[in-house]
């Protein structure tokens, strides 16, 4: 049987999503080792230590399904919001809450507005599903939130924005997103996506939390991936109107986050040291970044995440390619229409010096 024939129009027109290379992987490829991994933006600091306590105690009890409804990460997580915990939504990360969306709301014939150099989960969601990509152009490698309002149409169904922008970094003004957003017609939902929003200057970090109270089109997606440590126990969330999330929790699967992660994001949540370590510390490498790539000439994107953007002035795919045998792991972005461009996570100050070590070597 031709499987990819008997596919669904959307879905046979996809290509899997290319995730960073493991360090496994390449070491084996390559026959090296103590390699080190900047391509995923995790947090290099490891586990909160609350968090390896709560996960050591939940393991006698791994034999039994997880809490179906999360019910006590959800009313914590309601706690530090003032949110109705009925309005949260769980995830196999945050990426699966954002699929959810499309999956009950987008369909044949609608139309999915996102930014150029947005998110690439977006444009795969929107083709599953059989939706039209409406596409703006960039802003100075952020959103056009104007042009974006202008885009839409009749078919609208769903907006999503990222902000902090990845893989560009870029972060939207609070009062020009929070003007965005009264200007949206109402019966169209738009999706925040806010992966890496601890990592932002509180200054520039909007209170999207309390947006929710006003706006019932809006749905607020976070993650425990990033800045809280946790990418491979896979937990996401989503903040909205209890009615949306009702309406959400008729398609999630059950018991779609394991007990790891649902004990391991309570106590991370109580652990506000790991948080404060992993802020300050991506703040102040990201420093080192931006002066290292301005003695050497290279242009980057100022960037609010855990990540920078830097652009080689020529084809990225060799440097990329050279830096592997480098045993330094990147992530090149020309997927996103962005060539010259890699995208490097921000580790520890040692990891750092092997880039910029490998780096020197690689440009010559």
């Amino acid at each position: 049987m031709d499987y990819l024939a008997q596919a669904n129009a959307g879905v046979a027109g996809l290509h899997p999503y290319q995730a960073g290379k493991p360090i496994e992987e390449l070491e084996r490829e390559l026959g090296i080792s103590n390699c080190v991994k900047l391509a995923s933006n995790e947090n290099p600091l490891g586990l909160s230590p609350k968090a390896q306590a709560a996960i050591s105690a939940a393991l006698k009890d791994l034999t039994r399904y997880p809490d179906a409804n999360g019910y006590y990460l959800k009313h914590k997580l309601g706690d530090c919001f003032d949110l109705d915990p009925a309005g949260i939504t769980l995830g196999n990360g945050s990426n699966e809450v954002i699929d959810l969306l499309f999956h009950t709301f987008v369909g044949q014939g609608d139309e999915v507005i996102y930014a150029q150099y947005s998110f690439i989960v977006y444009a795969l969601a929107t083709q599953a599903h059989g939706a039209k990509a409406v596409v703006v152009p960039a802003r100075d490698w952020g959103h056009d939130l104007d042009a974006m309002l202008a885009a839409i149409t009749d078919k609208t169904k769903l907006i999503c924005i990222a902000n902090p922008n990845n893989p560009t970094g870029t972060v939207l003004p609070p009062a020009e997103l929070e003007a965005f957003l009264a200007k949206v017609p109402s019966e169209i939902l738009v999706v925040l996506d806010e992966a890496y929003n601890e990592y932002m200057d509180p200054a520039l970090r909007a209170p999207s939390a309390d947006w929710v109270k006003r706006f019932p089109n809006l749905v607020v997606t976070r993650t425990f991936s990033k800045a809280y440590g946790l990418a491979g126990l896979r937990l996401g969330y989503a903040l909205s109107t209890p009615e949306l999330a009702s309406v959400l929790n008729r398609v999630r699967e059950p018991f779609n986050c394991n007990s790891l992660a649902l004990v391991a994001a309570q106590a991370t949540l109580d652990d506000a040291d790991y948080l404060a370590e992993a802020v300050r510390l991506n703040r102040s490498e990201m420093g080192r970044y931006e002066a290292y790539f301005s003695a050497r000439g290279l242009g980057y994107i100022p960037s609010s995440g855990n990540f920078i953007t830097v652009d080689l002035a020529r084809p990225a795919g060799p440097v990329y390619e050279a830096l592997l045998r480098e045993g330094v792991i990147v992530r090149p972005i020309a997927g996103y229409g962005m060539p010259n461009h890699l995208r490097v996570s921000i580790g520890t100050m040692a990891e750092n010096d092997r880039f910029f070590a490998a780096l020197d070597k690689v440009l010559g």
